[in-house]
């Protein structure tokens, strides 16, 4: 891979890893435990219970994204960096733009 589009990957990858962080931090805070004494109303308190869930739900899938982040800085600079773990073939370039955690290929990935 170029050394431009390394260099451009890698911007990328420490800004979607700073959001990321950020994003985590506040859904922490509002997958606090939702208190039962907390005079807001039966059906008030289901909502928040629910609310709770898809954040953690949310939180999970964040957390996971921010590791596999990290996992593609850290070998930003190996010759195996951009190729698909499956077939072998590059990745386009378009795609790890998007996707820069991206392992596979679309062909790949799809199966």
């Amino acid at each position: 891979m170029p050394e431009l589009n390394r260099v451009q990957i890698e911007i990328l990858i420490t800004d979607r890893i700073s959001k990321l962080e950020n994003e985590i931090v506040m859904l922490k805070d509002l997958t606090q435990p939702v208190s039962p004494d907390c005079a807001i109303g039966r059906v008030s308190r289901m909502d928040a219970i629910n609310n709770k869930s898809v954040n953690e739900a949310a939180l999970r899938k964040k957390e996971i994204q921010l590791s596999a982040l990290k996992d593609a800085l850290k070998n930003i600079d190996s010759d195996d960096f951009g190729k698909c773990i499956k077939c072998g073939i590059q990745i386009p370039i378009g795609r790890i733009m998007i996707m820069p955690e991206s392992k596979k290929c679309v062909n790949c990935a799809n199966q």
